[in-house]
């Protein structure tokens, strides 16, 4: 088995919500504004990540997630790198919803579990920056 990495991460600021819309529906104007957005589209549904200040109030969706950086970038074929991060919230039953690109990783928890996933994650040997 591999040696687990250690990293850094940071938290965002702020609240996030992930909406999921119609595979048809057009990106919304409030999707578009942020320092996280996330917009994937499938056949299947139009998933949208963004804060959760821009959502409309009568839309239905999950709200009141938390966002960790993590400080990359890292090299598109490096293994191992989100599951390392990852894993102890898993093993410890903290939900996670992951956004990758192209240099890095994002980890979306819920809010209510923040404080124990940061605890698992020192105890992981991750390194929280300010």
């Amino acid at each position: 088995m591999a040696q687990r990495r250690r990293l850094k991460f940071r938290r965002l600021a702020g609240s996030y919500a992930i909406v999921r819309l119609a595979p048809d529906s057009p990106v919304p104007d409030w999707a578009m504004q942020g320092d996280l957005i996330s917009i994937t589209r499938t056949s299947d549904e139009l998933s949208i990540v963004c804060p959760v200040d821009n959502v409309p109030a009568e839309l239905q969706v999950a709200r009141c997630w938390a966002c960790l950086k993590l400080e990359g970038p890292f090299d598109l074929p490096e293994t191992g790198v989100l599951l390392s991060f990852i894993e102890p919230l898993s093993a410890n039953d903290v939900p996670v919803f992951a956004i990758s690109t192209y240099d890095t990783d994002y980890i979306l928890i819920r809010q209510e579990s923040s404080d124990r996933a940061l605890m698992l994650l020192a105890e992981a040997g991750h390194e929280a920056l300010p």
